[in-house]
């Protein structure tokens, strides 16, 4: 509990160096920031570590909250390595946040979701499609409410000292649709490979996540389809893409909080 504690406090002072310094004309010091965040990713994938892998031929403990913990590792690391190249700086904070919220609460609610993936190993590339499939349409969510908040702000009159920091519309808009389509790519593929190495994808334990799943996929589709297609964009590619990232996490989350938490509290 303690390295959980300490993982936290490291995210949450390299979310607080980058969101004092975005109201400073020089920035944030980008070297303590990249340098707390580095600190807790260690600590975090150390965590993982010991709380994921149970010992020869026990198997995996795949709960709800150490694959949440997972993905923000995940998501934390790529937005790490992007932000040197990439407009996402005013991201960078509700990222760290949330996933040192999640390393956190993993610590605090303990739960257990055994599987053995010696026993189907075909289930990791399943697995592993899922998860960077997840990871990456979350990260597109996030790009799509930047590119809301961009729109919100060019509408105002007044700017705030946060404009200065803010990147430009067009390159956002470029980045949300390039991770549209790469995470669809993965999502499709996760698709596939459960249908091909799941017995059935609509069995009543799998039937919500298979469902949302798909509608997520189709919503996701429809929306490359109309940019491709009919140069589609602006507000209603902002919401179709939130709306698919809430259509994953109930997949993903819904009916595992009901019973790793909900239930068990």
């Amino acid at each position: 509990m303690l390295m959980d504690v300490i993982c936290f406090v490291f995210y949450i002072l390299a979310s607080g160096v980058i969101v004092t310094g975005m109201f400073q004309e020089r920035g944030p010091n980008k070297l303590a920031a990249i340098i707390s965040v580095l600190v807790a990713m260690g600590l975090h994938i150390t965590i993982l570590r010991s709380g994921i892998l149970m010992g020869s031929g026990m198997g995996q403990n795949m709960s709800m909250l150490n694959v949440a913990s997972l993905v923000g590792w995940l998501i934390s690391v790529t937005m790490l390595v992007a932000s040197f190249k990439l407009p996402n700086t005013i991201l960078l904070p509700v990222v760290y946040s949330f996933t040192g919220l999640i390393v956190l609460l993993s610590g605090l609610i303990p739960s257990a979701h055994v599987i053995q993936i010696s026993v189907k190993p075909n289930l990791l590339i399943h697995i592993s499609l899922a998860l960077f499939a997840y990871a990456c349409l979350a990260i597109a969510s996030l790009y799509a409410v930047q590119l809301s908040y961009i729109n919100f702000r060019l509408k105002e009159k007044n700017a705030s000292l946060l404009h200065s920091s803010l990147p430009p519309l067009m390159a956002v808009e470029n980045i949300l649709f390039k991770l549209l389509l790469v995470g669809t790519v993965l999502l499709t593929l996760s698709l596939v490979s459960g249908f091909m190495f799941l017995d059935n994808m609509f069995a009543k334990e799998q039937a919500h996540k298979t469902v949302l799943s798909l509608l997520a996929w189709g919503l996701y589709s429809v929306v490359l389809m109309g940019h491709l297609v009919f140069g589609w964009r602006g507000k209603p590619v902002i919401w179709s893409t939130i709306i698919g990232g809430i259509l994953l996490t109930l997949a993903y989350f819904g009916s595992r909080f009901v019973r790793e938490v909900i239930l068990n509290a």
